[in-house]
């Protein structure tokens, strides 16, 4: 059991400092490429907090766990809103400035009921992750053509711009990106080997591994991202990527590794997972843009985190009654 602990340890600290490498490659090499800021902006935002989800839900998959790699997309989703936010807006109350959120919550929960549809059947096939992949392109170029008639003051698309890093060497930046996909796919390999067996030892099901341990640990860099930008006084940078990694998640986290692995899913997702990743969504909107105009005190911050915490008390509780 200890070295099942020290491999999920040691998976996400790799995953961490590999997807860092791998994205600044990633924006180097585009760079050297004449692709525009804003595209490289937006890519760094939404593949740099999702890149460990992705890795470590595909390896899943590849692994005939993809219960594991659903529990992590929607998980993650959960911690994001109730655990990265929470904790952040405990440590510091902060200000949204509306309008420069208003359409990347709106695509986030569109991609909500957009899983929601394709899952209610019980069942995510191919042609489900292809929908899934081809809503986030097409979410994506919306983006990208609404913040180009946008000014410069009025979207958070000139925050992306602002992730990009600068130009390297094209041979700095090949060595960056293949040295960080290899610490990427070694520390997924570790963490899904090591939760695996813990899920095993302990008769606990792949997806509330997925939905625990995972997803908790993958979602560490957000938490990272978003303590620092509110500590930089950039609360919008900070809601905005918890809101776009959400995005991601419900598309690209869920969207490949089914596309590798099809598979059915248990019950559960449907009659306890969404309905609380929804709401806590809905809850957050509910207190940006209805009940505090865009203030978010440590009042709210508490009540995420109650909601994250109790979530993971009926897991736990679940999870116990059934070994």
């Amino acid at each position: 059991m200890l070295v099942s602990c020290l491999f999920v340890l040691f998976g996400l600290a790799l995953l961490i400092y590999g997807a860092d490498l791998f994205v600044n490659g990633a924006s180097s090499m585009a760079r050297q490429f004449g692709i525009p800021p804003l595209i490289i902006g937006l890519t760094i935002v939404g593949f740099a907090t999702s890149a460990p989800e992705i890795l470590v839900g595909s390896v899943a998959a590849l692994q005939d766990k993809t219960s594991i790699a659903i529990g992590n997309a929607f998980g993650s989703n959960i911690t994001n809103v109730g655990l990265v936010l929470g904790v952040s807006i405990i440590l510091l109350p902060i200000t949204v400035a509306l309008n420069r959120i208003k359409r990347e919550y709106a695509l986030m929960c569109s991609s909500l009921i957009i899983a929601l549809v394709l899952m209610i059947d019980g069942h995510l096939s191919r042609n489900d992750a292809i929908i899934l992949l081809i809503s986030l392109v097409g979410f994506l170029g919306w983006i990208i053509w609404a913040g180009k008639r946008a000014s410069a003051n009025g979207s958070l698309i000139s925050e992306y711009e602002q992730e990009s890093i600068k130009t390297e060497s094209a041979k700095a930046s090949v060595v960056k990106l293949l040295i960080g996909l290899i610490i990427l796919v070694s520390g997924a390999e570790l963490l899904v080997r090591g939760a695996v067996f813990i899920a095993e030892s302990y008769g606990v099901s792949d997806l509330v591994i997925g939905l625990t341990i995972v997803a908790i640990g993958t979602s560490l860099p957000e938490l990272s991202a978003s303590i620092t930008s509110i500590i930089k006084k950039e609360a919008d940078i900070a809601i905005g990527n918890i809101i776009g990694s959400n995005m991601f998640n419900t598309l690209a986290v869920l969207g490949i590794p089914v596309l590798i692995n099809p598979d059915y899913f248990p019950s559960e997702v449907l009659t306890r997972d969404y309905p609380v990743m929804i709401g806590l969504s809905l809850l957050l909107g509910a207190m940006i843009f209805v009940s505090s105009k865009g203030k978010l005190s440590r009042i709210e911050g508490a009540i995420l985190l109650v909601c994250f915490l109790w979530y993971q008390y009926v897991l736990f509780q679940q999870s116990t009654m059934m070994i």
